[in-house]
């Protein structure tokens, strides 16, 4: 992974990083910097789970859970609708419009799932 953001418009400002501790850090601090303290902290407790699971599960569900951010935070534009269709499902009252929002939120969690899974 290059720390340049990608000079091809819409596309993404990095690339997919590989699913390690090391290269999730590098995109978080890229991407997404005020969310570092987060990944650090999550990371520490996945560190201490495992050890106390003596189980790497823990530290898989880590990987996979900021593969995700990742692979959200690293296209704008698909970062920007997430947060517009949670604000949405979070504010109205109206059925269709929870549906169509949560249905949007859903279809954008699946191209990120599919991202991480590649790789």
């Amino acid at each position: 992974m290059t720390s340049q953001p990608l000079a091809n418009g819409g596309g993404p400002l990095i690339p997919m990083p590989a699913l390690d501790a090391e290269s999730l850090r590098a995109a978080v601090e890229t991407i997404a910097p005020t969310r570092r303290p987060e990944f650090d902290r999550h990371m520490a407790r996945a560190m201490h789970q495992a050890r106390d699971q003596q189980s790497l599960d823990p530290l898989r569900l880590f990987s996979l859970h900021w593969g995700m951010i990742v692979a959200i935070e690293r296209w704008p534009d698909r970062a920007s609708r997430l947060r517009e269709h949670e604000l949405i499902a979070s504010e109205t009252a109206d059925d269709d419009e929870m549906r169509a929002a949560l249905a949007e939120i859903h279809r954008i969690l699946d191209a990120a799932e599919a991202e991480v899974r590649a790789l």
